[in-house]
């Protein structure tokens, strides 16, 4: 564990040093759980974005996309539920005077067990060699075994605390298994109580007349309340989905792991309207399609887990998480939810407007099952960027730090390197700069030894770097080097666009989607 947690410090500080991710208003010493994304952060975020917005509306004829306002009329919160039930558990240590979520410290105490459980069957591995049955194993070996039990005693108790909503039996989970503050180490705790985490704020010009507004949560409700406009202007039947990208606000009070979890984050939603009756069959085939669209980004198939919600949220009849294993464990990065009908079925009755669908077919009016999908794109960003990093040992002692991003997602595409600053190599090179530069993130330097500069651009995972030298002002050819392989071949000048496109298009990665 203490090796994953260093690794993450190598990442948040690289994040740093080449331009992905800063902290807000660092000068003024920061702002707590808020980050800007740097020249090479805000490439790489727009790529995440285009990627899955191009999925959903390119590659599926009956989705199309919206873009909501951040404000919204505040009857909108009180019927979705998020006035009245958006809120986290938290406890507090007397000691430290530090505030947890509760839900969090008993999961994370689960996963101690689940990291026992894996440091038994790793060891037996090594010891075994290639007879070791893991299956087996884990069946038999009674520490395995014992270790097992706990904690699906643990699980079952903290799943029937967090649906009964019971307070009392969150902390006296955390009092019964000892569980003690990260920061003083005691086990000093307060009653556990709920917290809203939705942003308020005013809008008016005087302070008689001001509304209170949120800052919204979600995404997903500027959605439901434009389903109607969208499926009329739009001439949509079902089933149909509205996408949309968008700013969300929470204020999360244990807010930590760099970008994983933040108060302002930008979501990637996408709202899929069925008939009744048939929500369960779309929610197999969004957590199916889903997961493929993580899995083509080649990250490694291993890194990926379904984890079911033992809590479902009032408004789902089946919800799931898409996992991804970060260097501080699997964390969620998408949800898909099945929504049943209470979104709209409450904004019609808080509203007063008939928003039903008529269904053609049907020759009848119904309020619409909703299947979610919503993943956060910070979280994505960190999961890219995690999977990424390595540092490598090379021939002859040197060492190098590279990004291995899926190329369609990096932030530059390819470098264009003048050998020496003399001898017209700068002209050659900017010319093919000029030539690239309409269809790629194309970058020019001439700074610096060639190794140092084939070092930079490995440290922002540009795929290609691109060495013009004499014998291309002879032959009209450059070298073009690989960035995982870092292999160097000879390439003509005339043929660097269609080498260069065949990686790095997005269209090469949607076709992997069908």
């Amino acid at each position: 564990m203490a090796q994953q947690d260093d690794v993450f410090k190598k990442i948040v500080s690289h994040a740093k040093e080449y331009g992905f991710v800063f902290q807000s208003s660092e000068i003024y010493d920061g702002l707590a759980a808020v980050y800007d994304y740097g020249q090479n952060g805000v490439e790489l975020k727009n790529n995440i974005k285009r990627y899955w917005w191009d999925a959903m509306t390119l590659l599926h004829e009956n989705i199309v996309g919206i873009d909501s306002a951040i404000f919204m009329h505040p009857t909108i919160w009180k019927a979705s539920g998020h006035v009245d039930a958006f809120n986290d558990p938290l406890i507090d240590n007397r000691d430290s005077k530090k505030r947890y979520r509760a839900d969090v410290l008993i999961e994370e105490e689960i996963a101690k067990i689940d990291d026992k459980i894996e440091k038994e069957v790793a060891k037996a591995a090594k010891r075994f060699g290639e007879s070791f049955d893991e299956t087996l194993y884990r069946q038999t070996n009674p520490r395995v075994a014992e270790h097992i039990k706990e904690r699906e005693e643990l699980h079952e108790r903290f799943a029937k605390a967090m649906n009964d909503n019971d307070l009392e039996a969150l902390r006296q989970i955390i009092v019964d298994r000892g569980i003690v503050c990260p920061v003083s180490g005691t086990k000093n705790w307060t009653e556990v109580r709920q917290f809203n985490l939705m942003f308020r704020t005013e809008m008016g010009s005087t302070a008689d007349g001001a509304m209170t507004v949120y800052l919204r949560p979600e995404t997903a409700q500027g959605i439901f309340v434009n389903y109607l406009n969208v499926q009329k202007t739009g001439r949509m039947r079902l089933p149909f989905g509205i996408a949309q990208i968008g700013k969300a606000f929470r204020n999360e009070i244990v807010a930590r792991q760099f970008i994983f979890r933040m108060r302002e984050f930008e979501q990637m939603e996408m709202q899929f309207f069925v008939r009744p009756g048939e929500e369960l069959k779309w929610f197999e085939y969004w957590k199916q399609w889903r997961l493929q669209w993580h899995k083509a980004l080649g990250m490694g198939d291993e890194k990926y887990r379904y984890h079911d919600h033992d809590k479902l949220a009032h408004y789902a009849n089946a919800a799931t998480d898409i996992e991804f294993q970060m260097p501080f464990g699997f964390k969620e990065v998408e949800g898909i939810h099945s929504r049943t009908n209470f979104d709209l079925s409450q904004h019609e009755k808080f509203s007063g407007k008939n928003i039903k669908y008529f269904d053609p077919e049907l020759n009848e009016n119904y309020t619409p099952y909703v299947i979610e999908t919503s993943i956060g794109v910070d979280r994505m960003f960190l999961s890219v960027l995690c999977s990424s990093y390595e540092e490598q040992m090379l021939d002859g002692g040197d060492k190098r730090v590279v990004l291995h991003l899926p190329a369609p997602l990096a932030p530059v595409k390819c470098a264009v390197l003048p050998l020496v600053k003399k001898d017209g190599l700068p002209d050659k090179a900017r010319e093919i700069v000029n030539d690239l530069k309409f269809d790629f993130a194309t970058r020019y330097d001439e700074k610096d030894s060639i190794g140092k500069r084939y070092r930079r651009q490995d440290a922002i995972g540009t795929p290609y770097c691109i060495t013009v030298d004499h014998q291309t002002l002879e032959d009209n050819t450059v070298t073009l080097r690989e960035r995982d392989s870092m292999e160097q071949t000879r390439v003509s000048v005339d043929d660097l666009h269609k080498l260069i496109h065949d990686r790095v298009s997005l269209t090469t990665l949607l076709r992997r989607l069908g």
